[in-house]
């Protein structure tokens, strides 16, 4: 008899929030869930960015990712209160100590969320009963909730904690694909960002169940070969990827490029110097790293070498700030006047998610900066493996 497998995925509640809202209980306050509260970097900044927001704040409008400012328009009574990213590490912590109990193979997929592996370790117990300790488990010894969705594979397992919420448990089996997951919009399918549920949705292709039913011929004309039979597999429940315990560290990451001809143009650097920036901080967050070291080099036409690194307040994955930082280094090393060979960019002293957390989110373009980078992984996976990168999304802050 073959070995059944079962698949958790646990994912955290409105963490941020449900994490704060713990943290405040225990100090004797009321229970911010319940009202319509946010968290932010900087509550007296209006520039601040709104990083996550209770049940009723949604109900009135506010949206993560949003300025302080804009979402005191929409609700004047809202309650602010101030991220604090250490206690989230130990919050993050205790949910994964716990759930590690339960199977120690075990996959971290962000700070609030993870797989784990149960075929080996239901006993005699049924994949839902199992899921429902788990879940009490987490709210009574540590105070918030989760979602837990069952499946036979990752994909399905994290489909189903997306559905319903809060404090849920969910199945999606493969027999259940057509009933459950078929109906759902093209946009609740794993990989899909906006850019493809508009190409897709313009082709008349709305629902999970029409991408299942497509023949991948009319699908690779619309998103590439590979990114197609990602979609196809996806579409119709089947994944093989394993949950993966061990994941190998990185100590840094960097990228050059050489140039076809010897060249000065500062507009033709700054290019190249943002290309290879583009493509550091896309593996950092493919690998799901921040890095609080960027250093720069170049290479002259004599094949010397001249490089510069730098240590940055706060770790990130971002673009533009690993760019900025790039930039201010390279004006420092180039004259501007002689001819360059060769660019290169890297990053180092790597951190986890849940190590590092996003004082940046005080910076007021932080959103734009993030949403332009999601659409850069989104197109870049168009052009690499898409199996290699479909559980390595970064999901949007709003749960």
């Amino acid at each position: 008899m073959s070995r059944r497998r079962v698949i958790f995925h646990i994912d955290v509640n409105s963490a941020f929030l449900s994490w704060t809202a713990v943290q405040l209980m225990q100090s004797g306050r009321s229970d911010i869930r319940l009202l319509p509260s946010a968290v932010s970097g900087d509550p007296d900044d209006r520039r601040s960015i709104i990083t996550a927001a209770s049940i009723p704040a949604k109900k009135l409008g506010v949206k993560t990712a949003e300025p302080v400012g804009m979402a005191l328009r929409k609700c004047p009574g809202l309650v602010l209160v101030r991220g604090d990213w250490e206690w989230y590490g130990r919050c993050s912590e205790g949910f994964i100590d716990i759930c590690r109990k339960y199977s120690p193979v075990l996959q971290q997929f962000s700070i609030d969320e993870c797989f784990i592996d149960i075929s080996d370790y239901l006993m005699e117990q049924e994949p839902l009963e199992m899921a429902v300790m788990l879940k009490e488990e987490i709210k009574e010894k540590l105070g918030f909730t989760v979602n837990i969705g069952i499946g036979s594979n990752k994909l399905l397992a994290k489909m189903a904690s997306d559905f319903e919420k809060p404090d849920k448990v969910h199945t999606l089996w493969e027999h259940e694909v057509q009933e459950k997951m078929w109906p759902l919009g093209v946009r609740e399918l794993l990989w899909v960002g906006k850019k493809t549920e508009e190409k897709l949705i313009m082709n008349g292709i709305k629902t999970i169940g029409d991408i299942a039913r497509m023949p991948l011929g009319a699908l690779v004309g619309l998103v590439g070969k590979k990114f197609a039979c990602q979609l196809l597999e996806y579409a119709n429940g089947r994944d093989d990827s394993p949950v993966e315990t061990v994941v190998p560290e990185a100590k840094s990451i960097s990228a050059e490029r050489t140039m076809s001809r010897d060249i000065a143009d500062e507009r033709a650097i700054d290019k190249t110097l943002f290309n290879v920036a583009c493509v550091v901080a896309h593996r950092l967050r493919r690998a799901r790293l921040r890095a609080s070291c960027v250093s720069v080099f170049i290479k002259y036409k004599d094949f010397s070498v001249v490089q510069r690194q730098r240590q940055i307040s706060q770790a990130t994955d971002v673009t533009a700030v690993i760019l900025n930082e790039a930039r201010c280094m390279l004006n420092e090393l180039w004259d501007k006047k002689t001819p360059l060979r060769q660019v290169g960019l890297g990053v180092s002293k790597l951190t986890h998610d849940v190590a590092v957390q996003l004082s940046l989110f005080e910076d007021p373009k932080m959103g734009y900066y993030r949403e332009w980078d999601r659409n850069y992984d989104e197109e870049k996976s168009r052009k690499e493996d898409a199996r290699l990168l479909a559980y390595e999304r970064r999901r949007t802050p709003e749960k």
